[in-house]
């Protein structure tokens, strides 16, 4: 029986103030802010805008603030075609905040975090009718609400998707539960401490031994360097591309986000990873998470000739620098 979407995502994102400068200031100094722009932030929230931007059918469930950030957010997934049906603005209460200050010199990012007063979701908030009626459920972490979401998924043969960014006990014993595992260099380091440094032609040992805990795909990516994985057809790696980097920031969730929906169009890892690699290196030549994700014309035609169309990609970012005066 088919299904009304391709991809379930649970998160309660939040909002990003994307600052760029050239280098951070010795104390009690300033400095210019080259860029700035305002988009909604959050692993899996991020990644669905992706998954939308290139075709897929999307759907999330979440609470954000009844504020000015939290209808921003709310508005960005409706502009994508995202089913909001389940995300509950929380009367009275307020969005979370982030500052990501991205540094030129370093080609690094800085984070500063202000949380929001709405409350946490729980199992009664959550609509399960939509995660049923989807192919694959997108999570990132391993929340009490995300560990329901994963239990729900197998009990009605809805394919589970992990963005593990992050190492916990809990989202390692979700291992045998997870059919892709898509794992950062930062897990890896944890889950392998004697294999750090090594070259990603030498990891296949690493991903098959996830594969063989339950997962059929396992990947691990490694930023510039690219990613390496396995699947039923083996062992596989693929490079980063060479662009003119402006913000890494969300660089992983978009990568997350294009992989899972070229996923759902029936293409291998391999052809998956590379196709997300590139979406990736395309948004990273844009202030933001999201300003710069490329439709799949756009990343088609970069693939194909290394060219990157930004006639509606630099639309994207003049919009965002706009900020809640969208609203």
């Amino acid at each position: 029986m088919s299904k009304k979407y391709d991809i379930y995502g649970i998160e309660s994102g939040c909002l990003d103030l994307n600052v760029c400068i050239n280098e951070m200031p010795e104390l009690n100094l300033g400095t210019r802010v080259t860029d700035l722009s305002w988009q909604g932030g959050g692993k899996v929230s991020s990644g669905l805008i992706a998954s939308a931007r290139l075709g897929a059918k999307c759907v999330i469930s979440g609470i954000y603030g009844d504020d000015s950030y939290g209808r921003f957010c709310y508005e960005d997934f409706k502009r994508h075609g995202i089913d909001v049906s389940n995300v509950i603005l929380d009367p009275g209460k307020t969005t979370s905040l982030d500052i990501v200050v991205a540094e030129k010199k370093s080609m690094t990012r800085t984070m500063l975090f202000y949380p929001g007063t709405c409350r946490r979701m729980t199992e009664e908030d959550a609509d399960w009718s939509l995660l049923k009626d989807s192919r694959f459920l997108f999570i990132s972490g391993a929340s009490e609400m995300t560990r329901r979401a994963v239990q729900v998924a197998k009990e009605n043969g809805v394919e589970v998707f992990i963005d593990a960014d992050g190492y916990s006990p809990e989202m390692e014993a979700m291992i045998p539960d997870i059919d892709i595992f898509i794992g950062s260099e930062f897990v890896f380091d944890v889950m392998f401490p004697g294999a750090k440094g090594k070259g990603l032609e030498n990891l296949e040992e690493e991903c098959r031994s996830i594969q063989a805990r339950g997962p059929k795909i396992a990947i691990f990516t490694f930023g510039e360097k690219g990613c390496a994985g396995v699947d039923e057809n083996g062992f596989f790696t693929v490079p980063a591309f060479n662009v003119d980097v402006i913000d890494t920031v969300g660089a992983g969730d978009i990568f997350h986000g294009a992989f899972i929906a070229e996923y759902a169009q029936g293409r291998s890892a391999r052809e998956c990873a590379l196709l997300a690699s590139g979406t990736s290196a395309i948004k990273c030549t844009r202030i933001g998470g999201r300003a710069g994700i490329p439709t799949q014309d756009v990343l088609d035609r970069f693939i194909a000739t290394g060219e990157i169309d930004y006639s509606e990609i630099d639309t994207r970012v003049a919009y965002y620098r706009k900020g809640t005066e969208n609203i």
